[in-house]
């Protein structure tokens, strides 16, 4: 094995050498053919098993490519979901054939994964999603809808939280499958939200068939496998190593002062302090996450705790920047790259409070299950599904 040092010189002589300038976030062609050369490379799966493609190294490891990478934007982001949550989603709960069939082919980004659970009537609730699957001689046939679902428009395979037992409670009637995306009877539609971009989608199943060995986990035990993946999903969105080309990140946000000339001013000064001690100490926290999820250490519900930081942090940045740029922050040159950069910044950090699992759930599973604080009142649990008045069904 290659000592520590070593590694992060080879690493950082591998990205000056093949990291692409910044280009188109969906530019879905060449994210591929960088993952690739990602995985040729043996940078992919670093704390993967081997036996899936991964590299099967220790968490150190992949702290010094989070390391080096975060001075790089990096084409990757497409691949988040699938490398970050879907994957080890069924990594922990797949066959050996899924494992075997699927794993490999997302590390080497030859196939794009997405995650389907919101609906327009199951956000924050998500138990109470009404996409059904129902059995079928040769599997399942799936009908209904998702939304807010991030990539979908170019993802290959999704995770879906279907209802199958609607005469049980609402946690205990679910299952999770694998789908085809480009499967007869999906229908994806982009929905553009406020800064012009398209990075969620509506989807539609209508008799979408899904083959019988397409279930992850066990029928019927889907909550199991929902609550697996939204840890691993809070934990990559909590970890997730910022790129310092960033416009919102402490360095950025300290150079814009300057270049305005209030990075002086004794106010100024403080809002900055703050945003560099919180964007520190959440790099530490993070930090601290990855090494012991790679060491087989789940935090569990501490990875709200980076979650919830990560949100509040970039509503912090967009206050300071606010604060600095003044009625600036209006508007910006055409040719401004650093004024649209930063418009894009704000407009794009309210999802950072709501995707993943809003601030309210995150404070939630914070104090019931880090705190010890009592739970909130439910008294749906044992009631059989279809009796319920939730989201849409009335």
């Amino acid at each position: 094995m290659t000592d520590l040092s070593t590694y992060r010189e080879e690493l950082r002589a591998w990205l000056r050498a093949h990291a692409p300038a910044p280009g188109p976030a969906t530019d879905v062609a060449a994210a591929k053919a960088f993952q690739a050369a990602l995985f040729d490379a043996g940078y992919a799966g670093i704390t993967w098993p081997t036996d899936v493609g991964g590299q099967g190294l220790g968490p150190e490891y992949q702290q010094v490519f989070s390391d080096e990478s975060s001075e790089y934007e990096l084409p990757t982001g497409v691949f988040t979901i699938g490398q970050g949550m879907c994957g080890p989603t069924v990594n922990d709960l797949g066959t050996t054939e899924q494992r075997t069939r699927y794993l490999p082919p997302l590390l080497r980004g030859e196939e794009i994964w997405c995650q389907l659970f919101s609906e327009p009537g199951a956000g924050s609730d998500v138990a109470s999603l009404q996409t059904r699957a129902v059995p079928a001689d040769d599997g399942w046939v799936v009908d209904g809808q998702k939304v807010w679902t991030t990539g979908a428009q170019w993802s290959d395979y999704g995770a879906l939280l279907a209802r199958t037992d609607p005469d049980r409670p609402k946690h205990s009637g679910l299952t999770m499958f694998i789908i085809d995306m480009h499967a007869p009877g999906v229908t994806v539609r982009p929905l553009k939200d406020m800064s012009g971009r398209s990075p969620f989608n509506e989807i539609t199943f209508d008799s979408v068939h899904l083959p019988a060995d397409s279930v992850i986990g066990e029928v019927n035990a889907g909550w199991h496998a929902a609550v697996t993946m939204l840890g691993h999903e809070r934990v990559t969105i909590g970890s997730r190593r910022t790129a310092k080309t960033n416009p919102l990140d402490f360095a950025a946000v300290r150079a814009l002062a300057r270049d305005l000339g209030v990075d002086a001013d004794p106010a100024v000064r403080d809002r900055l302090a703050e945003l560099y001690t919180r964007e520190r100490v959440l790099e530490l926290f993070n930090a601290r996450v990855r090494q012991e999820t790679a060491a087989g250490n789940a935090p569990g519900a501490r990875g709200s705790v980076g979650k919830l930081a990560g949100a509040l942090l970039s509503r912090l940045a967009v206050e300071v920047v606010g604060e600095i740029a003044g009625p600036a922050a209006a508007g910006w040159e055409a040719d401004d790259e650093r004024g649209a950069g930063l418009a894009l910044g704000i407009t794009s950090s309210p999802a950072a409070g709501i995707a993943g699992g809003t601030n309210e759930i995150q404070r939630g599973i914070i104090g019931e299950r880090i705190l010890g604080l009592p739970k909130e009142p439910s008294v749906d649990r044992g009631v059989p599904f279809r009796e319920l008045r939730v989201g849409t069904q009335r």
